[in-house]
Formats: structure tokens, sequence, C-alpha cells
């Protein structure tokens, strides 16, 4: 696979292991002590300038970074990096945001989107390892290329004109989707495999539930051309593990990324599948009771975190200090790079390092505790942690070989950065949420899997066609 085109990133790496270890853990022992407080209120004028700053600066790592001449996205910035499949799903999330922000205009934003749609629908698609782009309309991750998908059918979605470039980013968005192979890259019928390398073939793993896999299943099974049997989703289901963690229960995923990345595009509010059906709660409400959750572990803080609170939480995958085990203040500490950060009643991998990704990505489930943490982080930490695009990916207080203020991460990621961007533009404006119910494909993806119930007649209708 050419060496520009990276899809495989760190999240998905990571998958397979946290899958396995998930489905191992019976139970994790803490102790959970009292209930943080209740957040503060919210001063609307001061949040709504805040999220301004937030969202302008955020979209413009995506906008500035990007390459104009073929639509990719860095992995991460300043450090040099490949692209990343995923933040360009991610990029083409953020363009009609952009517009209807005013921080670009619908023609520049048009062109851009073309450029991406042109690139990854030309490229050469074969099993090379060396001289193609991806196979089978796959780039080496399934979810990556299903985060890439969900771009492309949202600019599907927004781009409704009828001049040319509107009405060519269309048709190639549907001939994107359309030529992604999902029986193909499902090795082990219905479920869909991880990933694939050209030499050597599929991952040993599969998507299993639960995690940020619920978007590939709804674009696997919604395909009118190459659709996986729609019984996946009750195998996807089949692994779930429903638990209680700091006086919240709800199907367990420690890093909260994995509650965040199907609710970029997907708006669960209110439509169950079978299992959440018998749970007596929704997915949206699931990711609400891991926020709070999180913010409560946080808060109790077991393992004494310098810099844990009520206002300051937050752990998914994102970077870390260093791979070492030092002796701070008389105790034993092992800190990692990149790692999957999280906690759950699943197990706690924790470090000590918090992203701002954790709070940003939860914004729309839980804004009255999020956001102040985002506001939290902006005013302790100024400059070290908020700069040129919005939140660098994470900060360690306790690392404090780094300084006395802890380390700070160089790195914005544009896997970390997307869900920020979108999720505040969910809240305070449902815009993607919108143009995702709208397109026949996702509704398609809903209707088989069994999210039946708010669709009425769109299931039938989605089942004929093959949207715009």
């Amino acid at each position: 696979m050419r060496a520009t085109v990276q899809s495989m990133n760190r999240h998905s790496t990571l998958a397979a292991a946290l899958a396995a270890t998930s489905l191992a853990a019976c139970g994790v022992n803490h102790s959970e002590g009292p209930p943080p407080p209740p957040p503060p209120p919210l001063d609307s004028a001061q949040t709504a300038a805040f999220l301004d700053t937030v969202q302008q600066r955020t979209f413009h790592y995506f906008w500035d970074l990007t390459n104009p001449t073929n639509g990719l996205t860095p992995d991460r910035s300043p450090t040099q990096s490949f692209s990343s499949i995923a933040a360009v799903g991610f990029a083409l999330t953020a363009y009609p945001i952009g517009v209807e922000r005013q921080y670009t205009t619908r023609a520049q934003a048009a062109q851009r989107v073309v450029t991406t749609l042109r690139f990854f629908w030309t490229a050469t698609q074969d099993s090379s390892a060396s001289n193609a782009t991806g196979y089978h309309g796959f780039f080496l991750s399934t979810i990556d290329t299903a985060l890439l998908l969900a771009g492309v059918l949202t600019c599907q979605s927004y781009f409704d004109g009828t001049d040319a470039t509107e009405t060519e980013i269309r048709r190639i968005a549907d001939s994107i989707y359309l030529r992604t192979d999902w029986r193909w890259a499902a090795p082990r019928p219905p479920l869909v495999a991880m990933g694939w390398h050209p030499e050597s073939g599929f991952l040993g793993s599969d998507w299993r539930g639960y995690n940020e896999a619920m978007l590939l299943y709804v674009l696997a099974i919604g395909s009118p051309t190459h659709a996986v049997d729609s019984t996946a989703w009750t195998l996807w289901t089949n692994t779930y593990q429903w638990g209680t963690f700091y006086g919240q229960t709800h199907v367990g995923f420690a890093p909260l990324f994995g509650h965040h990345y199907s609710h970029v595009w997907i708006d669960f509010r209110g439509i169950r599948d079978a299992y959440m059906q018998g749970r007596g709660i929704d997915y949206f409400e699931n990711s609400r009771r891991a926020t709070y959750a999180q913010r409560a572990y946080a808060y109790a803080n077991p393992n004494g975190w310098r810099g844990y609170s009520d206002r300051i939480w937050g752990l998914t995958a994102s970077d870390g200090p260093a791979d070492v085990t030092l002796t701070l203040n008389g105790r034993s500490r092992q800190f990692h790079t990149y790692w999957a950060r999280g906690a759950s009643f699943t197990e706690i991998p924790d470090d000590g390092t918090l992203a701002p990704t954790a709070p940003g990505g939860s914004v729309p489930f839980a804004p009255e505790i999020a956001i102040p943490a985002l506001l939290a982080m902006r005013q302790t930490y100024g400059d070290n942690l908020f700069s040129t695009y919005g939140f660098r990916d994470a900060f360690n207080p306790t690392y404090t070989p780094a300084g006395p203020a802890g380390w700070f991460d160089v790195d914005y990621l544009g896997i970390d950065q997307g869900p920020i961007l979108a999720m505040i533009e969910n809240y305070r404006s449902d815009l993607i949420w919108r143009l995702m119910r709208g397109n026949a494909h996702i509704v398609r993806g809903l209707c088989r899997a069994g999210f039946l119930r708010p669709f009425h007649g769109q299931c039938r209708a989605a089942s004929l066609t093959r949207g715009s």
C-alpha cells in the first residue's frame, strides 16, 4: 500500500487486544467512595463563546493541514506523519461544519471534498503491497474504512446542489460506498474482520461488541451491493458486557472513544435494537452513563493521580508521556506512550494521562459535565494544552519529569480532533445527525439491524433504493 496513506490507526491496532481483555474480564475491583458534587450551572454566553473558539480552531486542523491537491489529512501534527484515512473521514465531516459556521465558503469546501473523493475513487485498488491504496474498497483497516465512508456519506447528504461539483460529489460518494465489498471483508461470515494486509491476508479477529464498530456494521449490513447478513448485528451484540461502574449501569467499554465514534454520525436517541430494547435504554443513554461513570471515577481517584477531579477527567485512547516505570513521591508509577486508557467495570487502564477528546466527544450526551471539563482544562493549563488547533491530544500532571506542571503533548491527532468538532456541532445544531438521518444508506443499515420503530415507512423505502 502507498506510504502516503496509512489506515491502521492507533485505535485500530489496539482494538484486538482490547476485545480480548474485555471478553476475559469479569470485573474490576474498585472503591467508589462518595459521588462527585453536582456540576456547576453553565453560563450561556460564556459557553457559546468558548465553543465557538474550540470549534473554529479545531476545524482549522483539517482545513489548514489537509493536502489540497489530494485531500489527504495527516494523522497528527506538528510531528511529521503519514495520512490516516480515518482522519480523512473526520475531515470530510468537518467541511460542512465549516461552511455552516462560515469558516470557509461552500464552494471552497465543495472543491476540497470533490478533490478528496476523486483521489479515493481513482487510486489503484488491488492486492499489491506497494502499488495500491486499497483492495475491494478497503484500506487495510475495516474500521478506518468505515470512518472514511461515514465522512463520504456526510458530504453526499450535505452537498445537494445542482451545479457540476456538488453533483459529482454525490455521484462519486455513492460509487465509493457501493464499491466496498463487505462480504469479502467477512472471511468468517457474517462478522467483519478487523483488517487485511497484502502480505498476510485477514487478521484473525473479527469485530465483536461493544466498541466503536457499531458504525461499521450499520454500513456493512446496509450496503445495497455487498451487504453482510443482518444476523451480524445479533452476533455483534452477543458479546456485550452489562454491568455497573460508579453507580452507572450500562454496556461497558473502557475508553470513551468507543462510546463516541459511531455517535458522531448516527443519532441513537430514541432508537433501539433488540438488545437495548431488552435493557430499557438506547445507545445515547448508554454513552451518557459511561461519561458520568468516568467523571465519578476521576473524582474518587483511587490511584491518587495528580490533577484528577470532578472537573478534570477523561480517559480514552491517546498519546502519553513515555513507556517507563518511575518512583514518584515514594510510589511506583508505570507510564505509557500511545495507549487505550479508560475506566469501566471491564478494565481500568489508567496511567494518569487525560485526553480532552474524552469530554469533548461526550458533549451531546452530558453537556452539563463535559463542557465544564473542557473549560477547566483550558483555564487550568492554558497554552500548554490549548493552542493553534484547539486542544492538544493529551496531558499527564503526574509525570513531573517533563516539568513541574507535568507532561503535555506537542501533537494534535486527527482522530481525536474530529469527535470534538463534530460532537460539539451535534450538540449545538444537530447538523451531522440531521444529515445522516436522511441518508438512505444509513437508514437502510439501521433498519436491517433492527432499529425499526422510529423509521416506520422509511425502512421499506430504504430497502428498495440506493439512496441519493
